[in-house]
């Protein structure tokens, strides 16, 4: 399964920036991206492993729950 870079945008707006077949490679340019953003830039970059496209948007649209609280 491929590994989709997105940014992020206010409001929710996906932007597929591009797509790795390994995480390294990916986890690399989400790095550079970050990087390189000027401050107060909008969006944020992040690194999705899906099986598709569509896959991907939906995990990344999806709100997820806090943890457990408590000690570790």
């Amino acid at each position: 399964m491929p590994y989709y870079l997105y940014r992020i945008m206010p409001l929710g707006v996906l932007h597929k920036l591009d797509q790795f077949d390994r995480f390294a490679e990916a986890s690399a340019r989400a790095k550079a991206l970050r990087a390189a953003d000027a401050p107060g830039t909008p969006g944020r970059v992040k690194v999705m492993f899906a099986e598709n496209e569509l896959q991907a948007e939906d995990l990344l649209g999806q709100v997820r729950e806090a943890g457990p609280a408590g000690d570790d």
